[in-house]
């Protein structure tokens, strides 16, 4: 990911967290390709200049919404992979950990599945998403040769399926209608790691 910027003194009515949740969501309506600086400033009804004062390039309008979404879920990976105790329960919190994630960071999730590695900020971060991959499949094999886990299931698809059911949340949940996020947090750890039989 590109280098912070320097925040820079905001104008009346908008600032830098303004700027970043209207591209957020003209990236996930338009794509990212599609959706110029120009694009931006006429939803928020400025000029580009304006948009420039606060950030130097659409890029880093993109480095900065998709660290929204991995620094935290980097951070959750980091914490089960380093905590104590019996792997499998660390795994479980990481699930958890994640759904509120995905929750409280919807629109930036949303994107960084989004990315398809057409510049540099969408391949590195496309990398960061194959390190968490494989630090979640480092935790299942771990948990499989602590006894905790059933033996007989490739850990990199467990791992894949588990924080696939995760990822679907950004198809379907909307925080201000149905379940609470630790009702569904709680939903998704019991059937990763109980099932669904009595």
């Amino acid at each position: 990911m590109s280098e912070p910027v320097p925040a820079r003194r905001g104008r009346p009515g908008h600032d830098v967290d303004a700027v970043l949740r209207t591209a957020v969501d003209l990236f996930n309506q338009q794509g990212y390709d599609a959706t110029s600086v120009g694009d931006v400033a006429a939803e928020l009804g400025v000029t580009k200049s304006a948009i420039y004062h606060h950030v130097p390039s659409k890029e880093h309008l993109l480095a900065l919404a998709l660290d929204e979404a991995l620094v935290p879920l980097e951070r959750a990976v980091a914490t089960a992979t380093a905590a104590p105790g019996p792997v499998a329960e660390r795994l479980r919190e990481c699930v958890r950990a994640s759904v509120h994630v995905l929750v409280e960071n919807q629109p930036s999730v949303t994107l960084l599945l989004r990315v398809h590695g057409n510049s540099q900020t969408e391949r590195s971060a496309l990398e960061r998403r194959r390190q968490i991959d494989a630090a979640l499949a480092t935790l299942v094999t771990e948990a499989i040769a602590e006894g905790t886990l059933r033996d007989d299931l490739a850990p990199e698809l467990v791992s894949r399926l588990v924080f696939g059911m995760v990822n679907s949340l950004v198809e379907w949940h909307r925080p201000d209608r149905g379940h609470s996020v630790d009702d569904v947090a709680e939903t998704i750890a019991a059937l990763a790691f109980d099932g669904l039989l009595r």
